[in-house]
């Protein structure tokens, strides 16, 4: 456990004051031309403008200055793990938030169907997001053509879209390593890597990882547009420090995507069941009203600000904003004692990709200073009170918000 974790540890008490966590997935965005506005500025928030106004603001980075950020470091940091110290791949991530139980010497990889060209060339390492009908289907296919690889098991599972996720199952005592590099190049234009062992542990499952590719791909010859597999995030069985025990908190998740139940149950969260597609928010505003009394902390995940950042598309983003920002007074309707809303990382669509760049943040409680900032943006949240936080600030400042930590020292 980290000194942050643990000064935090002695230092919580359990109170009757909630709190809400909204994550709004890959925010923070760029202008298109240089003297332009981000996606969030472009978009019309009367809401999210109101709140700004009586909040407290600040900017965010959640690894470190220039690291971009995946999501599960950018999670994990929110919820005050080090990203640095506590690592887990999206492997495990993705396999634990469909329910796929993992065993000592087992490694789970997250995988993308790709659309593969002349000689292997990525041209889509997205394939053109399939729906998880078409998902299931190749899923299928896959589990019949490659039920092991040289002897060692291999289960393959749904995620979603194009995502899916591959175990391989340590078997008769062994240890699969999972330091491995990549498969994914994260780009198109250029072939798939070949997965090579950081380390003689993990040489075995760098093996498995290469033969299951070109496998897969001997299966999917037939097909035009999810004809490829893309690996990365390979990770074995994780640990971590219980949420519940560091913070004295009954703590509730509410996503759809299986990465981020994944990460909310690693750490010891429920994960509330929610109605409706993952780009339908209105099953998660459900969720949260019908468990409101059950929990004092709350973690609100929006993926959809992510995903149009990542296809590169700043009109798209903008309208995902507006449509959070519509639903903003139901969630402002059930008074939590604090209220933050933050992102995981920056998702620009002029990148198509993560970014380096920090989140805003934003903080309603009764106990804020006055605040410059009128708006929730980038710029606007360079003005405020809370200034340039590391992401592992934000637990502490919510619980001192929530007046659940006592005094630290004489």
């Amino acid at each position: 456990m980290s000194d942050l974790l643990e000064t935090v540890r002695g230092l919580s008490k359990k109170t009757d004051s909630k709190i809400l966590m909204v994550v709004l997935d890959g925010v923070g965005g760029l202008p298109l031309d240089v003297n332009g506005e981000t996606e969030l500025a472009t978009a019309k928030t009367p809401n999210l403008d109101a709140l700004a106004a009586g909040s407290q603001l600040g900017l965010v980075e959640l690894v470190g200055a220039g690291i971009t950020p995946g999501s599960g470091p950018g999670h994990l940091s929110l919820f005050g793990y080090d990203p640095l110290k506590f690592v887990v791949g999206r492997g495990a991530l993705s396999a634990v938030g469909i329910g796929v139980k993992l065993n000592a010497g087992d490694v789970a990889v997250r995988g993308n169907f790709a659309t593969l060209g002349e000689g292997r060339v990525v041209q889509d390492r997205r394939a053109g997001r399939p729906s998880d009908e078409k998902n299931a289907e190749i899923v299928a296919k896959l589990r019949a053509a490659i039920p092991d690889v040289d002897g060692t098991p291999v289960e393959i599972y749904t995620e979603s879209e194009h995502r899916f996720v591959v175990v391989f199952r340590a078997a008769g005592g062994e240890v699969l390593g999972a330091q491995i590099s990549d498969v994914d190049p994260q780009a198109t234009g250029v072939v798939p890597m070949t997965a090579a062992a950081h380390d003689a542990a993990s040489e075995k499952t760098a093996g498995l990882v290469n033969a299951f590719v070109t496998r897969a791909e001997q299966a999917l010859a037939g097909e035009t547009q999810v004809n490829g597999v893309l690996f990365r995030g390979y990770s074995d069985v994780p640990h971590f420090p219980s949420f519940a025990d560091v913070y004295q908190l009954r703590s509730a998740c509410i996503a759809s995507y299986p990465m981020y139940k994944g990460l909310a149950s690693l750490v010891g969260m429920d994960v509330l069941p929610v109605d409706g597609h993952e780009d339908a928010l209105d099953g998660k505003v459900a969720a949260l009203k019908e468990n409101w009394d059950a929990y004092d902390f709350f973690y609100f995940h929006v993926k959809k600000t992510d995903s149009t950042g990542e296809d590169g598309d700043f009109a798209a983003k903008v309208k995902k904003i507006e449509l959070f920002d519509a639903l903003l007074p139901e969630l402002l309707a059930l008074n939590p004692d604090v209220l933050a809303i933050v992102g995981d990382h920056s998702t620009p669509s002029k990148l198509a990709s993560h970014s380096w760049h920090p989140v805003p943040l934003l903080i309603r409680s009764e106990y804020g200073r006055k605040d410059a900032a009128q708006r929730y943006t980038e710029e606007e949240a360079g003005r405020g009170s809370l200034g340039l936080r590391r992401g592992t600030d934000l637990m502490p400042l919510l619980m001192a918000n929530a007046l659940k930590l006592n005094k630290y020292g004489a």
